[in-house]
């Protein structure tokens, strides 16, 4: 019963379809943007966007078909159909480059590529082709009312992008990658430095390169980062890092030898004599005694010991063996 009464629903509507169809045959090119636009301004989008197309196909040297290329294009955006209202764009700056309604086809086209910008953990081709075409318009249009919103929507596009590199780089971190990690932290700190990803690549720099034991790099990168943003939580992080550094290497400090006075090396000379005598005369052919052996033995366990504290292990950080 009621595939039957959604048939009669479809039989009904067949007859004021096309006599809709019919009456937009009839249309004057005038008729058919102001009718498409009324759908527009109703937010049915997509049957706007369909009667902006006729009016370019019907009427394709009228100037109300300059104007429908563009709205459609609009109509499209509106109704999400981004690959649709990029081709109509395109269309209008092909075929009316110097018409004063074109910068607003670009900033359409960019509008449509950065509404699709997804997580800075996905795919960037989007962020890339928007910031693109707002590049385009600026250069093109420097003066046009578009140019400072495109400008913004640039320094937005870079943050993604910076973001990107940074989720990247921190993975290689995570995975004890270290170079890799550098490599895109870097990337951050050349291309991105008006991005607010810049606090925490330096501070990243910092972190990799006390890692290394490359502490004159760390420090350098430390002064950077303390002079830009001297409150910032990455520079309170990167100042822990420092203190740490600066403990090992004050620990690592060796105390300099007591010097003894002339009178005790004289009288050590004396008992060295003496004890000297008393040993067998055979004693001068032995590399060594006993006691000279141990103490060479200590001192490798002991210098063994110190090898293993490294400043990797200071951190807490695990190195290769």
């Amino acid at each position: 019963m009621k595939k039957i009464y959604m048939l009669l629903c479809l039989i009904l509507l067949l007859p004021a379809c096309a006599s809709d169809k019919t009456a937009m045959d009839n249309m004057s090119a005038e008729e058919l943007y102001n009718q498409a636009f009324e759908d527009l301004e109703k937010t049915r989008y997509k049957k706007a966007a369909e009667g902006f197309e006729k009016l370019e196909t019907d009427h394709p040297y009228s100037k109300w078909a300059v104007k429908a290329k563009l709205m459609g294009a609009y109509a499209y955006y509106k109704d999400e159909k981004y690959d649709d209202a990029i081709l109509a764009a395109d269309r209008f700056i092909q075929y009316h480059p110097g018409n004063k309604d074109a910068p607003y086809a670009y900033y359409l086209k960019g509008i449509c590529y950065y509404d699709q910008i997804s997580a800075a953990d996905k795919d960037q081709g989007d962020t890339q082709k928007a910031e693109e075409t707002f590049r385009r318009l600026i250069a093109l249009y420097p003066d046009s009312k578009y140019a400072d919103d495109a400008r913004q929507k640039i320094n937005l596009t870079e943050d993604y992008r910076a973001g990107q590199e940074m989720i990247i780089g921190r993975f290689y971190l995570k995975n004890h990658n270290y170079l890799s990690a550098l490599n895109r932290f870097n990337v951050v700190l050349e291309n991105y430095q008006t991005t607010i990803q810049i606090e925490e690549a330096l501070y990243r720099e910092i972190e990799i390169y006390a890692i290394f034991g490359m502490n004159k790099y760390a420090d350098g990168y430390y002064k950077i980062l303390k002079q830009n943003y001297p409150d910032g939580k990455w520079t309170a992080k990167a100042e822990n890092i420092m203190q740490k550094i600066n403990q090992a290497n004050a620990d690592k400090k060796i105390a300099p030898a007591p010097v003894k006075d002339e009178g005790d090396k004289a009288v050590r000379g004396q008992d060295d004599t003496q004890s000297a005598e008393k040993k067998p005369w055979w004693n001068i052919f032995k590399w060594g005694d006993d006691t000279k052996k141990t103490t060479v033995v200590e001192e490798k366990n002991v210098s063994s010991e110190e090898k293993k504290s490294t400043l990797l292990g200071f951190f807490g950080w695990e190195g290769d063996e």
